[in-house]
Order: structure tokens, then C-alpha cells, then sequence
């Protein structure tokens, strides 16, 4: 089996001053990538900056025998940040979007600021990002993007409406980059990872996170975004060493007869048949997911 190389790419990952970001940064760095290293260096929560975290991450690269260069702007400033590998090296490869807060409140206690700056750092920095990096993956016929779901945005998880919301977000997203990048050789993939980093040791025991090694997922993102992939519009979730695919999940469902009244006593009368999940269905896109519905039109 040969070697999964990097070499002559350029990557940019975003927050990755700690965490998976920096695990990220190092192996692709290990792997021959020229790693543009981007940190605001502020708080988990999303307060403040330091450069310090970007250039700690840059000296390991450099003193492995890597090549690496340091960028502090937000993402909600991509552009800069793209240019920024555009200066340095001349071109964007790769694109892991993993910068990201946590303002964790129940939603009767969420404020306006908890929830636009979730979804300012989540998604409205990654489109930041990913649309300045675009029309020039799209010039060079290539590119790989990674976007940062998480659990708490496929399942949802008490506390975490806004952080939910921002991740299930990047998956749609990911998606449709995957559908219109396809024909000019831009692949996007979803992972919703779990390590220990700043943001799980609010949440999780010490001993826990200390176990859970961001070390552990780096591996599938480079898996992804490797020029030998063909992986395109997927998710995964990913951590302490185990890696698994998902996929939506339908019922076959019901269709009520057109041309004839139904209503929702009807529906109640068949619920059951509405949440049957035996031989379900995997629709992969917006075309099968609507073939059930429309053929049911001539159901009359």
C-alpha cells in the first residue's frame, strides 16, 4: 500500500491553534503539505486573540522539518486568510474548516449574542472561508474541503440549540459543495468528531478528554482530502480510534389516495405505518427523495 502524500499541496485548517486543528496541521505537515496554520488565538467561548497559539503550531511544523506560515485572522475574514496561502505558496489545495465556540445555554436562557456567534464563527466563518477558496479550486480543476459537524448537530444535545443549529448547518452545506464541485474535481466531506479539546472539557471529565485524542480523527481527514479520494458529499462520525459512515434513513412511508379527502384522523389511523422503519429507504439526494412523493401524485 503505497503512502498517502501531501506534497507540493497546500492546506489551510482553521482553529488550528490547539485541539484537532493543530493534530491536523501537524500530519499534513508530516506528509509533505505546505500548512497555512490559521488562529485568532481567543477563548473557547470567543472572546479575544493571541497570536502565540498559530505560531507555537507553526514552530513544531518548521522545527520537524515542515513547512508552515501563521495566520491570525478571524474567519469571518476568509478571504484574508485564502490570500494569505495565495502570498505564501501560490495556490490553495485543501481546506479543513474547523474553527469553532461554544456559548452553551438552555434556549430559554440563549441570548442573541450566544446564538450569532456561534453561527458567525460555525458557519458563517466556514462560508467565508470555502467561498474565497472556491473560483480558484474551481481554475485549478481540484480541491478538498472538510467541514466540523458534531454529534450535538445530528442528535441534538440539551444546552447546545445555537452550537446544534451552526453544525447540522455545515453538513447542508457540505453537501451542496459536494453536488456542484464534483465535475471540476472539488470533493466536500462532513466529520463529526469527538476529542478532547478546549470545547469538549467543558463538558466532559478530565480523564475522558485526555483519552480522546484529536490524534485519533486527524487520520480520516487526510484519508479525505488526499488526491487519491473520491469520497464526495459524506458524513462521518469519528473518534478514539473508530470511524463510521452515516446516511439518511427513510420509512417507506404512506400515500394517502389523491382525489379523495384525508385528514388528520386519517394520519393518526397510520401513524404506525409513517415510523415503520423495517426495509427502509436511503434516499442519496434531493432527485430519490422526491420520487416517493411525486409518484404518489398519480396515486388517485
Amino acid at each position: 500500500m503505497s503512502e498517502l502524500r501531501f506534497d507540493d499541496r497546500v492546506v489551510v485548517v482553521t482553529g488550528a491553534g490547539n485541539g484537532l486543528g493543530r493534530s491536523h496541521a501537524l500530519q499534513f505537515a508530516s506528509r509533505g503539505a505546505k500548512v497555512v496554520v490559521n488562529d485568532l488565538g481567543g477563548s473557547a467561548f470567543g472572546a479575544g486573540s493571541d497570536s502565540s497559539a498559530a505560531d507555537k503550531v507553526v514552530d513544531e511544523i518548521v522545527a520537524a522539518g515542515g513547512e508552515a506560515v501563521a495566520n491570525y485572522d478571524s474567519v469571518e475574514d476568509g478571504d484574508k486568510i485564502i490570500q494569505s496561502a495565495l502570498d505564501n505558496f501560490g495556490r490553495i489545495d485543501v481546506l479543513v474548516n474547523n474553527a469553532g465556540i461554544l456559548r452553551d445555554k438552555s434556549f430559554q436562557k440563549m441570548t442573541d449574542e450566544d446564538w450569532d456567534l456561534v453561527y458567525n464563527v460555525h458557519v458563517r466563518g466556514a462560508y467565508k472561508c470555502s467561498h474565497a477558496a472556491w473560483p480558484h479550486m474551481r481554475d485549478q480543476e481540484y480541491g478538498r474541503l472538510i467541514f466540523t459537524a458534531s454529534a450535538a448537530g445530528i442528535y441534538g444535545n440539551f444546552g447546545q440549540a445555537n452550537y446544534s443549529m451552526a453544525k447540522l448547518g455545515l453538513h447542508g452545506l457540505s453537501q451542496t459543495l459536494a453536488a456542484e464541485g464534483k465535475k471540476r474535481n472539488i470533493l466536500s466531506n462532513t466529520i463529526a468528531p469527538i476529542a478532547g479539546s478546549r470545547l469538549t472539557e467543558t463538558i466532559m471529565p478530565p480523564a475522558m478528554c485526555e483519552q480522546l485524542k484529536p490524534e485519533y480523527v486527524s487520520p480520516l481527514v487526510l484519508k479525505l482530502t488526499n488526491e487519491q479520494s473520491t469520497v464526495n458529499g459524506q458524513l462521518f462520525e469519528v473518534g478514539a480510534g473508530w470511524i463510521g459512515a452515516l446516511r439518511w434513513e427513510r420509512s417507506k412511508g404512506i400515500g394517502f389516495k389523491l382525489g379523495e379527502e384525508f385528514n388528520c384522523d386519517d394520519v393518526e389511523a397510520s401513524f404506525d405505518k409513517v415510523v415503520d422503519f423495517t426495509d427502509a429507504d436511503h434516499p442519496t439526494g434531493t432527485s430519490e427523495a422526491l420520487a416517493s412523493i411525486m409518484a404518489n401524485l398519480q396515486n388517485k
